[in-house]
């Protein structure tokens, strides 16, 4: 772990959603992808929500994350692509704690959150959701809604079951039951409210696990191929989505093997290659970027 002291108060944390002692500008991911960090920080007066300096990971004697620095915009859907066993999911379980990163620095909205446990990130509005969709199948697609936001006052038993306190209980169920609502009809999937998760297709597993994600109000979502295995019709309509969000305010890292999708929808694009961050840039920058072709052995992206 780095020894910078990232210690701050509310007072000392600039506009720029860092402590005061930090230049946002000064993002050490080498000469070009600080140009494109500059161009979008130009193009807009929004912040930067997360920030990851110097991140390493390694596994006996392999980097799998080697050295990896990159910051991600308010409000965008940024594009994390690289070829298979280039290190994105490990640098996504690095920031999100599933794993504790070797050195480095992961800051959340200006606040160091390195080394911290899944919960506690979410707890801060940093969410993830996985390649494969973890929803509780023998619960209904309305239950596991309902379970996703933290701190339910009927978690606690006595809460729960003292007359003079219930009321609170039920009230707060209701406000999360009318939000979950919400969320499956803005997915389009209220229709399956009382079906068991376990019986839903792929890609509404998928539209599901967003939407869940979206229960515990957070302010960044981190999205490991949530494309994979979604028949188009719902793969377009959870594009729709994300771009609804964006612009309301959500900001999305999004990891993705399909490059039609990441060349389309995301702007910037991260490129990583044997654990190391290869270029930031644009699609179009991306796509005739030699580094990025011979990285993909030519591939036609």
């Amino acid at each position: 772990m780095s020894d910078t002291n990232t210690n701050t108060d509310a007072e000392s944390v600039p506009g720029n959603g860092f402590p005061a002692d930090i230049d946002a500008s000064e993002i050490d991911v080498g000469e070009r992808a600080e140009s494109a960090v500059e161009r979008n920080a130009k193009r807009t007066p929004r912040g930067l929500v997360l920030r990851v300096q110097d991140l390493q990971k390694t596994f006996g004697g392999i980097r799998a994350v080697d050295g990896v620095s990159f910051a991600v915009e308010e409000g965008t859907l940024t594009g994390l692509i690289g070829p298979n066993g280039a290190g994105k999911s490990t640098t996504f379980n690095c920031i999100t704690g599933a794993l504790t990163p070797t050195n480095g620095i992961v800051y959340f909205n200006g606040e160091e959150v390195t080394g911290q446990s899944p919960h506690e990130i979410a707890n801060r509005g940093l969410i993830r959701t996985f390649q494969i969709a973890r929803e509780l199948e023998e619960m209904t697609v309305l239950e596991n809604m309902m379970l996703a936001p933290g701190g339910q006052s009927g978690e606690s038993l006595i809460r729960a079951v003292t007359p003079g306190l219930r009321a609170d209980v039920v009230r707060q169920e209701r406000a999360i039951r009318d939000r979950a609502w919400e969320l499956l009809e803005r997915f389009e999937l209220d229709h399956l409210a009382g079906e068991y998760a376990g019986s839903l297709s792929g890609g509404q597993r998928k539209l599901l696990e967003l939407a869940r994600a979206l229960m515990a109000d957070p302010e960044m979502i981190l999205l490991d191929e949530p494309l994979a295995g979604v028949n188009p019709t719902l793969e377009t309509k959870l594009l729709e989505r994300l771009h609804e969000l964006c612009a309301s305010g959500y900001t999305f890292l999004l990891v993705e093997h399909d490059m039609d999708v990441i060349m389309n929808h995301c702007d910037p694009i991260i490129v990583m290659h044997q654990g190391s961050i290869l270029t930031v840039g644009s699609s179009e920058e991306i796509r005739v970027d030699e580094q990025v072709i011979e990285a993909y052995l030519g591939a036609d992206i």
